[in-house]
């Protein structure tokens, strides 16, 4: 059974920073490019990030590229995401989720970033 569980999810100030794990089962990731991906209240799903099998290859949407760090540890099948210089506009459920491929879509972990 696919599982695929975020969370590091949390209440940031605005330029505050946050990390971001995925922790992935049903599956071994090392042999899928994996992505985060967001869902702000009433806006449709935006990719994120994508990192490739090998992590050594990552693309990043506009709005984040400079800001967020996406990366994989395949041993331990976990997907992580460093988010810096957060903005309010980054405020949504991030998930996790294969590139291309995707999985059902798992358990999210909520990004609020307020003053």
């Amino acid at each position: 059974q696919v599982q695929l569980v975020g969370s590091g999810g949390g209440l940031v100030q605005p330029g505050g920073s946050l990390r971001l794990s995925c922790a992935v089962s049903g599956f071994t990731v090392s042999i899928f490019a994996m992505s985060w991906y967001r869902q702000a209240p009433g806006k449709e799903r935006e990719l994120v990030a994508v990192i490739n099998t090998g992590g050594g290859i990552t693309n990043y949407a506009d709005s984040v590229k400079g800001r967020f760090t996406i990366s994989r540890d395949n041993v331990k099948n976990m997907v992580y995401l460093q988010m810096n210089s957060l903005k309010i506009e980054d405020t949504a459920m991030y998930y996790c989720n294969r590139y291309g491929s995707r999985a059902p879509w798992g358990q999210g972990t909520q990004v609020t970033v307020s003053s």
